[in-house]
Order: C-alpha cells, then structure tokens, then sequence
C-alpha cells in the first residue's frame, strides 16, 4: 500500500490514455517516481499518439510548429556545447536520438556519430537523413565515446540504476556526459502544479531535481556546468495551460513561461536543465 505520506502530486496522462499516477517523493534523492510504473513490455502504447512529436518531423499546429523551431534553433547551441566540452570533435553516442536531427548536425561538423532510439518510427526517419540508429545501448557493451549524451531522455528509462551505470562505461575516462532533463523544482512547475506538461507520466518515469541529478552521477563523474533551457518554460507552460483550461494558446502561458526565467535568475531552478558532466573514474 502507498504511503500518502509520500505522494508529491497525482497527475494524469493527458496524451494517450487518459490514466492516472501519483508521483512519489524519494527526499533523500530530491527524486520523484511515477507510480504505479508500467511494465517495460507495455509501455510503448503510451508512445502511440500523432502528438508525441519528438518521434515525428511533423510541422503541423501550434505546438509542433514551436517545437520544430525551436529545435532548429537547439541544434546549433547543443553541437557547439559538445565541442566546447570536449575540446576537440571526436566520437559523440546519443542516447534516445529521436529523428536523428542532433546527430545529423554533429555529423555534417565532424562528429563520428552513433545514436539509439527503441521508437521504430523514429529510427526509419533517422535512417532516411543518413544517421543509423542502434535500438538499445547493450549494442554498445565495450565500445566507448569522447562524448555521451541524453537530451530529454533520462527521465524515460525503465532501470534508473542500471542505466546510469551502463552509461559510466560508455564514457571514455576524462570524456564527458551531457544529461537534459525537466526540473520539478522550477516556478512553472509548481504554478501548474498536477497539470504541468513536462510530468508527462507514465512516459515520464522519474523527476528530477539538481539535487537528484548531482547525487545520481557522484560517483564515475564530476560536474562541470549546469545550463538553462530557456525555450522549455514557454513550450511546457504553453501545454500546462492547454491540459488546464483547454486552450491551443494562451498569452498567460507566455506570461508563466518568461516569468519562470526570471525567477530562475535568482533562484537557478529553471524548467529545465543541461547537466555537463567530466568522467573521472
């Protein structure tokens, strides 16, 4: 039986199934668990959705049309990053790559590139851009990278830990590991409360803090920098207000977003964070 005591907020799945989850606090992580969790064989149905736009190249309506802009825009800021962390190109794995627009970048600058992505949609997209993508990482065992990383990703994996370690062994010793993910300790995130968009359960699987994130990653990896992004409290805020009033847009969204950014200034909680990490063991 759950612990009341425990459930930060309960929230519902707004994009496929209607179902709904409560999210349980681990305070000693500053860590939230979508519960209950479904099982690994079924969760793909809740991937099932037109709307899910990360596995498509789909420009049409409002929301993926701010999406594909602002990932052109992404694009070039997170191929600049990777070189500036690295020092150098050199041989880039990307965890959950999507439609393997990132790597396509990485790859026209220099980049020996490699990606997975379990979504068999996304991985036919992938392969018409030239970017062939493996399914699951245990393709990878014993090969590792100058440069890892998960752009909204690790918040999707079924076995944290496992996950986390597999990752330690894909970086090459003093290589580098970026991680993107939602921060439920932003202001956008406590204003929309059980309706904020990035919860995203049961996709969602875990909810991070930069506490959580930190103390995740402590022991194979130092952290260097910890960078906002910036677009994601108008995109997520501007799906908040849809999931709470049903509105397509909202200036209020607009208005949520920006002042989240500005709060963030003070308080460094931003909606949602880069983590940049240097492996050292």
């Amino acid at each position: 039986m759950k612990n009341r005591a425990n459930i930060y907020v309960s929230v519902k799945d707004y994009l496929v199934s209607g179902e709904k989850f409560d999210l349980l606090l681990d305070e000693n992580l500053g860590l939230l668990k979508t519960s209950p969790q479904p099982k690994v064989e079924n969760l793909s149905k809740y991937y099932e959705s037109d709307q899910y736009i990360s596995h498509t190249d789909d420009k049409s309506g409002l929301f993926a049309s701010l999406y594909q802009l602002v990932k052109k825009w992404s694009l070039k800021h997170k191929t600049k990053l990777i070189r500036n962390q690295n020092g150098s190109v050199g041989s880039l794995l990307d965890v959950g790559a999507g439609t393997g627009d990132f790597l396509k970048v990485a790859k026209d600058n220099g980049w020996k590139v490699n990606g997975t992505e379990p979504n068999t949609n996304a991985l036919n997209l992938a392969s018409k851009k030239g970017i062939s993508l493996k399914a699951n990482l245990n393709e990878f065992a014993g090969e590792q990278f100058d440069v890892v990383t998960l752009w909204h990703v690790l918040e999707h994996v079924a076995d944290l830990d496992e996950t986390i370690r597999t990752l330690a062994n894909l970086v090459k010793p003093s290589g580098t590991l970026i991680i993107a993910v939602p921060n439920f300790k932003s202001y956008d995130a406590k204003y929309y409360g059980k309706y904020w968009a990035a919860y995203d359960a049961p996709r969602h699987l875990w909810h991070f803090s930069k506490h959580s994130i930190i103390k995740l990653f402590k022991t194979n990896f130092q952290l260097q920098k910890i960078k906002p992004m910036i677009f994601d409290s108008f995109y997520v805020s501007l799906l908040s207000e849809k999931y709470k009033a049903g509105n397509a847009f909202s200036v209020k969204a607009i208005w949520i977003g920006l002042l989240s950014n500005f709060k963030g200034m003070s308080t460094k909680e931003y909606s949602s964070h880069i983590y940049c990490f240097k492996r050292i063991k």
